[in-house]
C-alpha cells in the first residue's frame, strides 16, 4: 500500500532538516488540477498566523474557461513565491540581513524571504514592489470587530519566525508588512507548512528540491516540461511551481503589472 503523500513529505522533511542549510532548497509545487477551491489552506493559514480580515497569505483565485456546456474552472492558490531575486527586498529601505526583509541564507529559513517585524517601519514600499501581490500591511483589525465581544482566539499567540506574537493594540505585527514564510516556525519544529497539511486534495508538495529522493524533487523531475511559474517574465526566479492543464497566465489579471 502506498504511503499518503503527507507521510512521504514528512519523512522528506525530517531528512532535509539534518542537512546543512546551504545544501537545502525549500520549494513548493501546487498541482492546480487537483484543487477544488475548498480554501481549507487559506483558512488554516489565517488561523495559524492570526491574520486580519480580508488579508491573506494564501488566497485561492478562480478563473473560468470555455463556454457552456464545455466549461472548465481552474483554481490557483497563491502563497509568497520566496523569489531568488525578490524585488520586495530591493524596494525595502531598511537593508541587509539585520534589516526589515532579505533573502535568508542561513538556518532553518535559508532560501525564504523573511520579515523582521522589529525592523519594519511600515512604509509599505515592498507591497507594490511584489509582482504577485503577496505582501500587505497589517491593518490591526479583527474578524469580530463590531460584535459584542472580541473573540479570544483572535488575540491568541502566533509563532511566526519562531517568536511569540500577540496582535493587540500596536504590538507587532500590527502596522508591519506581512507575507507567507513557508511556515518557518513549523519547519523549525519538524512540521510541514500548515497549508500543505490542511489540503484535503493533496494538491500541494513541499520539501527540499535539491534532495533527489524527496517527493517534490521527483514530481518536478517527472513533470519538467509541464511546470509553470507565475509571471515568468518578471525574472524573480520563484520557488513556487505550478502544474495545470491550462496556461496559468490567465491569472495575471490578479497580479500587479
Amino acid at each position: 500500500m502506498e504511503k499518503d503523500i503527507l507521510v512521504r513529505m514528512q519523512e522528506d522533511l525530517e531528512r532535509a532538516l539534518k542537512r546543512p542549510a546551504d545544501k537545502r532548497r525549500w520549494a513548493m509545487l501546487l498541482d492546480t488540477r487537483k484543487c477544488t477551491t475548498c480554501s481549507a489552506c487559506t483558512v488554516a493559514c489565517a488561523s495559524e498566523n492570526k491574520l486580519p480580515p480580508a488579508q491573506w497569505y494564501r488566497p485561492v483565485w478562480e478563473e473560468e474557461l470555455g463556454s457552456y456546456p464545455k466549461i472548465q474552472r481552474i483554481s490557483l492558490p497563491r502563497p509568497c513565491m520566496q523569489c531568488d531575486k525578490p524585488p520586495c527586498v530591493t524596494a525595502c529601505p531598511v537593508k541587509g540581513p539585520d534589516g526589515a526583509t532579505w533573502k535568508e541564507t542561513k538556518g532553518i529559513g535559508a532560501g525564504i524571504v523573511p520579515i523582521n517585524y522589529a525592523k519594519c517601519i511600515g512604509c509599505a514600499k515592498c507591497v507594490p514592489a511584489c509582482p504577485y501581490g503577496a505582501r500587505f500591511i497589517d491593518s490591526g483589525r479583527f474578524h469580530t470587530d463590531g460584535t459584542p465581544e472580541l473573540m479570544k482566539y483572535e488575540k491568541g499567540r502566533a509563532f511566526e519566525y519562531g517568536k511569540v506574537l500577540i496582535r493587540e493594540g500596536k504590538n507587532q505585527p500590527v502596522g508591519n508588512a506581512r507575507k507567507c514564510h513557508f511556515c518557518q516556525h513549523r519547519l523549525a519544529n519538524g512540521m510541514l507548512p500548515q497549508c500543505i497539511t490542511s489540503c484535503v486534495c493533496r494538491m500541494g508538495y513541499f520539501g527540499d528540491e535539491s534532495d533527489p529522493e524527496s517527493l517534490i524533487a521527483q514530481t518536478i523531475a517527472a513533470n519538467k516540461a509541464k511546470l509553470q511559474v507565475l509571471k515568468k517574465g518578471a525574472g524573480t526566479l520563484p520557488r513556487v511551481y505550478y502544474l495545470g492543464n491550462a496556461d496559468l497566465s490567465i491569472f495575471n489579471k490578479h497580479l500587479k503589472a
